[in-house]
C-alpha cells in the first residue's frame, strides 16, 4: 500500500512538468499564420500571374500565366517532399538534412521549432508558399521566349542549387544565421535569387525577337493593376506573417510595407512626370512593387517612418535600373525582375544595417540589434557579406542549372515560335478576339 501511495505521488508531482515542457499551439497566431499563408499564396495566384500577363504582349498572356501556375504546382510538391527539409531540419551550416523527408515526424500536435506557437506543418506550408513565388518570379525575365518545358525543369533544379541552401543558411540555422544577417522576410532568400537569377537567365537567353525595333509594349495594364493590388495585399502576409505570430511585430512591418510601397509608387510616377510629361500607369505599379521588395528584408526590424525613407530610395533608383541602366545596356529582362526585385533585395538588405533599431527589436531576453543610424557598424557589414554571398552563389547556381536543363532540352522556342506567341506555339490556346 505504501509503495501505491509512492508512486501516485510521483506521477502526481510529475504532472506539472509534463504539461510545462509539452508543445503549446496558440489559437490566434495559428489563425493569423493561416490567412498569411493564404496572403502569400494569393500573390502568385492570381496575383502575380495577372501581374506579369498583363505587361506582355496578347499573344503570350496565357503562357505567362501558365509559369505562375506550373511554379505554385510543382514547387508545392518538391517542398513538402524534401525542400523543407533540406531548408530547416538538421544544424548543418549549409544544408539540412532528411529528417522531414516527406513530413516525416510531424504530427497533429507538433509545433514549430522556429515558431512554437504555431504548428510545425503550418510553418511549413508558410514557407512553401515563399519557395512557390520566388521561382514564379524568375519566369518574368525570360517571358515571351522560354520554352514551358524548360521552365518547369530550371524550376526542379533551380529550387534545389540554389533556394533550397539560402533559405537554410538564412532562416535554418545555417551559417548568415548564425553571423546575425537581418532579413525579415526574404531579401536575399527571395528577391535577390529571384532578380540576379532572372538577369542570367535572361542573358544567357538572349534578348527577345525585335528588342529595340519593334513595339514590345504591355497588351492590357488594367491586368497588372489588378495583380499589383492583390500583391500589395498579399504582402502584408508575406512581411507581416513573417513575424510568426499576432503580435506587434507583425504589425510594424504591416505598417512599414504599406508606407513603403506608397513611396515608391509616389517617386516613381514623380520621376516620370518630370522626365516625361505624363506619369504612366505602369510607372506606379512599378513603384509600388519596387517600394514593397525594397522593404521586405527590413519590414520587422524598423520604424514606419523608415519605411516610407526606404521606399522613396527604392522608387528613384529602381526607376532609374528600368529606365536609364537597362537601356544602356541592352539586356532584355522582360518584365523588369533583376531591376525590381534584384536591385531592391540588396538595398533592402543593406538597409536593413542602416535603419535596425532596438525599439523594434529589443525584447526581456533580448538586447536587440541595431543599425548604423544607432552607431552600429557591425550590422552593416554583416548584410554587406550576405548580399554578396547570395549574388556569387545565385550566379553560379544559376548557370549550373541552366546548364543541367539545357543537356534535356533547348532553353528557348524558335524565332518563329516567338513571332506567333507562346500561347499558341506552346499551348494551343489564344485568347478570343
Amino acid at each position: 500500500m505504501r509503495k501505491f501511495f509512492a508512486a501516485l505521488a510521483c506521477a502526481l508531482a510529475a504532472t506539472p512538468a509534463l504539461a510545462q515542457d509539452a508543445p503549446k499551439i496558440n489559437g490566434a497566431d495559428t489563425a493569423f499564420m493561416i490567412v498569411s499563408t493564404a496572403l502569400v499564396l494569393m500573390m502568385t495566384l492570381p496575383g502575380l500571374a495577372l501581374f506579369y500577363s498583363g505587361m506582355v504582349r496578347k499573344k503570350n498572356v496565357l503562357a505567362t500565366m501558365a509559369q505562375s501556375l506550373i511554379a505554385t504546382a510543382v514547387v508545392s510538391l518538391l517542398w513538402i517532399g524534401i525542400g523543407y527539409s533540406l531548408a530547416f531540419s538538421g544544424d548543418g551550416a549549409y544544408i539540412g538534412d532528411t529528417a522531414r523527408l516527406l513530413l516525416t515526424g510531424v504530427g497533429v500536435g507538433t509545433a514549430s521549432p522556429f515558431a512554437t506557437g504555431i504548428p510545425e506543418i503550418l510553418f511549413m506550408i508558410y514557407e512553401m508558399t515563399f519557395a512557390v513565388i520566388t521561382c514564379a518570379l524568375v519566369g518574368g525575365s525570360v517571358a515571351e521566349r522560354m520554352k514551358f518545358s524548360a521552365f518547369i525543369l530550371f524550376c526542379i533544379v533551380w529550387l534545389f542549387i540554389v533556394y533550397v541552401p539560402s533559405t537554410h543558411w538564412v532562416w535554418g540555422g545555417g551559417f548568415l544565421q548564425k553571423m546575425g544577417l537581418l532579413d525579415f522576410a526574404g531579401g536575399t532568400v527571395v528577391h535577390i535569387n529571384a532578380g540576379v537569377a532572372g538577369l542570367v537567365c535572361a542573358l544567357v537567353l538572349g534578348n527577345r525577337v525585335g528588342f529595340g525595333r519593334e513595339n514590345l509594349s504591355p497588351f492590357d495594364l488594367s491586368l497588372a493593376v489588378v495583380g499589383t493590388g492583390l500583391l500589395w495585399v498579399g504582402w502584408f502576409g508575406f512581411n507581416g506573417g513573417s513575424a510568426l505570430g499576432a503580435n506587434s511585430r507583425a504589425v510594424f512591418a504591416i505598417v512599414a510595407t504599406h508606407l513603403a510601397a506608397c513611396a515608391g509608387a509616389i517617386v516613381w510616377s514623380g520621376l516620370e512626370w518630370i522626365e516625361r510629361g505624363k506619369p504612366s500607369v505602369l510607372g506606379v505599379v512599378s513603384g509600388a512593387i519596387a517600394g514593397l521588395g525594397t522593404i521586405t528584408p527590413a519590414s520587422g526590424y524598423v520604424l514606419p517612418w523608415h519605411g516610407v525613407v526606404i521606399g522613396l530610395i527604392a522608387g528613384a533608383v529602381c526607376y532609374w535600373m528600368c529606365t536609364v541602366a537597362k537601356h544602356k545596356f541592352q539586356y532584355d529582362d522582360t518584365l523588369d525582375v533583376f531591376g525590381v526585385h534584384g536591385v531592391g533585395g540588396v538595398m533592402g538588405t543593406l538597409m536593413a544595417g542602416v535603419f535596425a533599431t532596438r525599439a523594434i527589436t529589443a525584447s526581456e531576453s533580448n538586447p536587440g540589434v541595431a543599425g548604423l543610424l544607432e552607431g552600429d557598424m557591425h550590422q552593416f557589414v554583416v548584410q554587406a557579406i550576405g548580399v554578396g554571398v547570395t549574388i556569387v552563389w545565385c550566379v553560379i547556381g544559376t548557370l549550373i542549372s541552366l546548364k543541367i536543363v539545357s543537356a534535356f532540352t533547348s532553353l528557348r522556342v524558335t524565332s518563329d515560335d516567338e513571332r506567333e506567341g507562346l500561347d499558341i506555339a506552346l499551348h494551343g490556346e489564344a485568347l478570343h478576339q
